[in-house]
């Protein structure tokens, strides 16, 4: 691919007030990059698991950052490929936060014949107008012109290592468990995986199933009902309805879907006269932590929404920001996804994105910052999308993935776990009592990240009912 001509500026082109500037935005994962390179692990944000990039205030208050991007348009624009660092001097005046859009510039003050010597002035503004790096450089200009071809950077990533578990699990730690109907666990996986959680100090299980069968199950894993409730009901669908009264009525705080189908259990939720109803449609997120990503991400709706209409993504949309919220995200950046970033008639998802990021123009969507349609590299790749061209707060560094439709949406989270070593948590949101939603194939760790995700959703529902 050709990406163009990178030319110099001999000595002899170059006039005192001669400028050039950038604009970058600090990510987490420019810290994170830094801290490597550097080894200064002071500068890596705490608890990525549970925290998002916006809320970090462990931030590269030296301004290191923002001097290797003086020494980048140096090397790039003025003079550009031939220069010579002679040296540098930088005041940093100001923190500079995740976050924070700097306006680098810097401008010829002085020449010198004789020794081909510039003098830079260099300075940094962020988005509110502050100076925030002040100071100068001295570099020898080339006195013949060079031209290379540009070449796209390779992209770097960053592995956050494994024990994203662990530190959702310390940061529940000092919690009182919830009280959570687990609906029909009548085989080895479901009912273990309630025990699990209940071990692990998230959940105090009530098992709502078949007396027999739920014996059956306990025996063949060889668990001990000792001290758990358990309500004798004569099937599935009769466990459903049950648990969805104990939600309604106050009892539990959370319900956990046990060996019985999801449509069973979510038709049980949705029912008019079930008293777990609101306002938004119910729709399913995972949140996900893979190596290849600098941060937990959300995926939705993956399991419930099998083709939802421009109504129902908003209230998707909706959900996941509630969600990010809870788990740390103050401001979610929530990437529309679709097979491209243009909007295209032909392609009704790309419309839809369109029209979501209007609504959240108009209000009518709140608490993150929404674009797209963009496709899924440019959402999560920052050198996909600037090859793209694309100029985004989202592009690149997306906190939540919105897929079109279920098919997309289920097989970009398995492939992400069977193939991209991603962790995974399963929650429903938009009923009145969060719903941990497991698949048989999932691990013991996703389900109990899962019960974690909603002791924090019951916690924050107690304060903000939905």
């Amino acid at each position: 691919m050709n990406f163009g001509t990178l030319r110099n500026r001999t000595f002899d082109e170059i006039a005192v007030g001669d400028r050039e500037s950038v604009e970058r935005m600090l990510t987490a994962q420019d810290i994170q990059l830094y801290a490597v390179l550097s080894g200064d692990e002071s500068a890596l944000p705490v608890d990525p698991a549970i925290a998002a990039s916006t809320r970090l205030h462990s931030v590269i208050s030296h301004g290191m950052w923002a001097g290797a991007l003086f020494s980048g348009l140096v090397g790039t624009r003025l003079p550009g490929p031939g220069s010579r660092y002679v040296a540098q001097s930088l005041r940093f005046l100001a923190p500079i936060q995740v976050g924070d859009t700097l306006a680098i510039a810097i401008e010829v003050t002085a020449r010198d014949e004789a020794t081909r010597h510039l003098r830079l002035a260099c300075r940094a503004v962020n988005q509110r107008g502050e100076k925030v790096v002040d100071g100068e450089a001295e570099v020898v200009a080339p006195d013949e012109r060079v031209e290379l071809a540009r070449t796209a950077l390779p992209e770097v990533r960053l592995s956050v290592g494994d024990g994203g578990l662990q530190r959702l699990l310390d940061h529940v730690a000092e919690w009182e468990p919830i009280r959570v109907a687990v609906v029909h666990p009548c085989d080895t996986l479901s009912l273990g995986g309630a025990i699990d959680a209940r071990d692990a100090g998230l959940i105090e299980p009530v098992l709502v199933a078949p007396r027999a069968r739920l014996d059956a199950a306990a025996r063949e894993a060889g668990i001990d009902l000792s001290g758990i409730e358990v309500i004798d009901v004569p099937h599935s669908h009769a466990a459903a309805e049950r648990s969805v009264a104990l939600a309604a009525s106050g009892e539990v705080e959370a319900l956990m879907k046990g060996s019985l189908h999801s449509d069973e259990l979510i038709a049980a939720v949705v029912a008019r006269d079930g008293g777990l109803r609101t306002k938004r449609r119910v729709s399913h997120c995972f949140v996900m932590q893979t190596p290849a990503y600098p941060r937990p991400f959300i995926i939705t709706d993956a399991a419930i929404s099998i083709a939802p209409g421009l109504e129902d993504k908003a209230d998707i949309v909706r959900n996941a920001i509630d969600l990010a919220h809870v788990i740390g995200v103050e401001c979610p950046r929530v990437a529309i996804l679709a097979a491209v970033e243009t909007v295209s008639p032909a392609m009704p998802a790309t419309l839809d994105a369109a029209a979501l990021c209007k609504m959240a123009d108009r209000g009518q969507i709140t608490g993150g910052v929404l674009d797209g349609p963009l496709a899924f590299d440019n959402a999560v790749s920052p050198a996909a999308a600037r090859v793209k061209g694309i100029d985004s707060p989202v592009a690149g560094q997306a906190d939540v993935l919105v897929v079109p439709d279920l098919e997309s949406g289920n097989m970009l989270a398995k492939q992400l776990e069977h193939m991209g070593d991603a962790s995974s948590a399963g929650i429903v949101l938009g009923a009145k009592v969060p719903i941990v939603l497991t698949s048989r194939a999932d691990s013991r760790e996703s389900r109990i990240a899962s019960c974690a995700i909603a002791l924090m959703l019951a916690r924050h529902y107690r304060q903000s009912p939905p």
